[in-house]
């Protein structure tokens, strides 16, 4: 059987599985709609939180970036998945104590005011419609290849399923869609990293085999690496080339935007109990880890067959022919026809500069004649190591499961926003639970629209763009989300005030920059000078959330004490029940 038709049972199969689950578990009012009817149990909705919170950018972009970007790039791991512990140690419990159905509604009640939900509101779109686009370039990148079709049409297609499932099945169809989507994603990761750990260090558990010895030189995996990226003239893997404070920041904005990314909180209002909304979150760190420990491993054995692809007789021998590629083979006789695969993609492309018949790989841009977009080194993977074609459709079925189920949650998220805040608590409020959940599926079609048109004209890569949300969602929610639980003395003029400032600050700053952008020819994407010390615009969320914290402490100290019944709410969402009071002996 060819790829082509492998790879349309294997993704044809998953999309047959995620739709029947959608009509099964079709949502009949809004309290499925938005939150599953609060019945999810906290196994299945640690599942579900892994695959929503693990997007294309943790399975197609993340590996890709750290291919490239070695140590420097370790952030994206550190950020992510510190980020998540600060959301299931001091948000998700409260959130779910205090019972509602969105992020903007936590907001608007706890500070009183209809003005900082509609604040709230704007803070949600903003983030995740940017950062819904990186899942749908991801969409794109993931179909273009393995069915053979442009980008854009495999963007349409992915819109569509997603617009099948979602709209029908609201959070309760996405619940149980995304815990299949997680059981595909996690298989469809680890088994060729397994594959490819035992080809180069003998080793079958990647994270072990990426410190072990590789079998061609005897060395350490990650040794070998850095001597032919050195030799190559590309920057070093294993050392720190971006000032600490830029990675610092960096960390820190992914981390507390992590925490403040509106769709995953929504997952802990589905399970019945505040402590199975702790629970759920212990499981997701278990199945967020497995594919967290085994990116860095994938990332370093993809960069090293990629160099060994096209210097097949080890750095110092001759570069690949271009010759070779048209026959499908390397001057070792392996099969290289991936080489030509991804080209027709456009994500893969070289130019023999000097007219000497052979493709350099070298970190002197104006020598180098190949460039790859980082995207496509995981889905790549098993092309690049021979490994069997049931592999490469698994990845493709991988790869679209990561990016389908994080659209889904964050489209959930925008639509709730759009029907329950905008809808119901602001133009309509008498509105019918018929008339609110037809609302809800209407703004969920128009988010599906717009997000595919903006995913056809992407401002980054996946993991690039989903950065950006991830600063935008640092600035203006987390902030408030952690002062409205935590802090008695914020009011309503404050928190308004402080996320208006921080998420103001950090889009000027981002726009300023405007040096976010890919540049293809260099494979990389600039940063253009930073504006204030060694800031990129990547890392401004955390000093735009820092702006956020300040004003909104200043403004509130200047003006009244909230009313006494919401320092009360407060009080009583952070103590336990039949916990009492403290008392004095």
């Amino acid at each position: 059987m060819d790829q082509f038709t492998l790879n349309l049972i294997v993704v044809g199969a998953t999309f047959a599985l995620y739709i029947g689950i959608a009509i099964w578990a079709r949502a009949g009012s809004t309290s499925e709609f938005y939150a599953a009817g609060r019945g999810v149990h906290p196994v299945l909705n640690g599942m579900a939180t892994g695959a929503d919170w693990m997007s294309a950018a943790s399975f197609i972009s993340m590996a890709g970036i750290i291919a490239f970007g070695g140590y420097d790039t370790s952030a994206y791991l550190m950020g992510w998945t510190g980020g998540y512990v600060l959301l299931a140690m001091l948000l998700a419990p409260y959130l779910r104590k205090f019972g509602k159905f969105t992020v903007p509604e936590f907001i608007g009640d706890r500070f009183y005011s209809p003005t900082a939900r509609m604040v709230a509101v704007v803070c949600l779109i903003v983030a995740s419609i940017t950062y819904v686009i990186g899942q749908m370039t991801g969409v794109g990148v993931a179909f273009s290849r393995f069915l053979e079709v442009k980008a854009s049409t495999g963007l349409f297609i992915g819109a569509a399923i997603v617009f099948m499932y979602a709209v029908l099945g609201g959070m309760k169809g996405i619940t149980y869609t995304q815990v299949a989507q997680y059981v595909v994603l996690i298989i469809a990761y680890t088994i060729p990293a397994i594959f490819i750990s035992l080809q180069l260090t003998g080793n079958p558990i990647p994270p072990l085999g990426l410190f072990s010895n590789d079998v061609s030189t005897g060395q350490p995996l990650l040794q070998t690496l850095e001597g032919l990226v050195n030799d190559l003239g590309f920057k070093s893997y294993l050392n720190q080339s971006d000032t600490t404070l830029n990675m610092f920041l960096f960390t820190l904005s992914l981390m507390i935007g992590t925490a403040g990314l509106p769709h995953v909180i929504v997952r802990f209002f589905t399970v019945p109990k505040v402590a199975d909304a702790r629970s759920s979150a212990g499981w997701a760190l278990v199945f967020i880890a497995l594919l967290y420990l085994t990116a860095p491993a994938v990332a370093a054995m993809a960069r090293l067959n990629l160099i060994n692809t096209f210097w097949p007789n080890g750095v110092g021998g001759e570069a690949i022919e271009l010759s070779a590629i048209e026959a499908g083979t390397n001057a070792k006789g392996q099969d290289i026809t991936w080489v030509q695969n991804w080209q027709k993609t456009g994500l893969l492309t070289f130019d023999d500069k000097n007219g000497d018949g052979k493709i350099e790989y070298l970190g002197d841009k104006d020598a180098n004649e190949l460039t790859v977009n980082n995207d496509i080194m995981v889905l790549a993977n098993p092309e690049i190591a021979h490994l069997p074609g049931w592999v490469i459709a698994l990845v493709a079925a991988g790869g679209l499961a990561a990016a389908l189920s994080t659209a889904a949650g964050l489209l959930m998220a925008i639509s709730s926003a759009i029907s329950h805040d905008l809808i119901k608590g602001q133009l309509n409020p008498n509105i019918s639970e018929k008339s609110e959940l037809l609302a809800a599926r209407i703004s969920m079609a128009v988010a599906i629209a717009v997000a595919t048109w903006l995913g056809l004209n992407p401002p980054g890569f996946a993991a690039q763009t989903v950065a950006l949300a991830f600063g935008l969602a640092a600035a203006s929610i987390f902030p408030a989300l952690m002062m409205g639980i935590f802090s008695k003395r914020i009011n309503n003029k404050g928190a308004v005030a402080g996320m208006l400032s921080g998420l103001i600050v950090t889009v000027i700053y981002i726009f300023l920059h405007k040096g976010w952008f890919f540049v293809p020819d260099t494979n990389s994407f600039t940063d253009a000078d930073p504006l204030l010390l060694s800031i990129k615009s990547t890392s401004f969320g955390s000093v735009g959330a820092l702006i956020n914290f300040v004003v909104a402490y200043v403004v509130s100290n200047a003006t009244e004490e909230p009313p006494v019944e919401v320092q009360e709410l407060v009080e009583s969402i952070r103590v336990p029940k039949g916990a009492g009071a403290a008392t004095h002996h």
